[in-house]
């Protein structure tokens, strides 16, 4: 995947945060040109491409209007089959809200219980993370989650330590992991890998990444 440096060059495995990085698109008012992603990553470390990891939560059928749920997979099956990234993908869950004593909330108006859609996918990108330590040299995190600080510690304490870097924007990321790798990088200050059009409302509604 990706430019091949040479032989003896450190390796990059990328894992994307599907969800917080819809959250920075929408900071940025931008998307990224994922198919740039690769090159870009490589030149800038001067290093090759081990995988890109892309881990994404999708709505269930009946959900969403049907030819929004199948843009959906059309963009993850290209981004398989076309980029060679590696889909991590699970159904949103569907939580009832609760009060404080517990209790189901109710809705005032429609009488139907309250919910609200859920699929992190931290899990699964700590196992990945572990399962495939000892097959890169740099970790590259599109995310700007914290939780993920105990994660980055660990790479960085390894008996054979990883660099680990971090993407995302000012007002996605925490700064506890800002702070928390071996260097940070604002998405908004990389325009290589911007789409040239602006995201706009039309955009907005036809993305179905979700920021949960």
């Amino acid at each position: 995947m990706g430019e091949k440096i040479g032989k003896n060059t450190p390796r990059i495995a990328v894992f994307i945060d599907a969800a917080n990085l819809w959250s920075s698109y929408k900071s940025m008012e931008k998307m990224l040109e994922l198919k740039k992603l690769a090159s870009f990553l490589a030149k800038k470390f001067n290093a090759d491409i081990f995988r890109i990891f892309y881990y994404v939560a999708y709505p269930k059928e009946g959900t969403r209007e049907k030819d929004k749920i199948v843009r959906l997979h059309k963009f993850l099956f290209f981004l398989e089959k076309g980029l060679k990234f590696v889909v991590i993908k699970k159904p949103l869950k569907t939580i009832l809200l609760r009060n404080k004593d517990g209790n189901v909330i109710i809705d005032e108006e429609t009488k139907e219980p309250q919910t609200v859609e859920k699929g992190n996918l931290d899990v699964e990108i700590a196992m990945d993370v572990m399962k495939f330590s000892t097959a890169f040299e740099i970790g590259i995190f599109f995310t700007g989650d914290s939780d993920f600080l105990p994660l980055i510690s660990h790479l960085r304490n390894l008996k054979s330590s990883k660099k680990v870097y971090i993407f995302s924007t000012k007002d996605c990321v925490s700064e506890e992991l800002k702070n928390g790798g071996d260097g940070y990088f604002d998405l908004s200050d990389c325009p290589e890998i911007h789409q040239c059009k602006l995201l706009n409302e039309e955009d907005r509604k036809k993305q179905l990444t979700q920021n949960v």
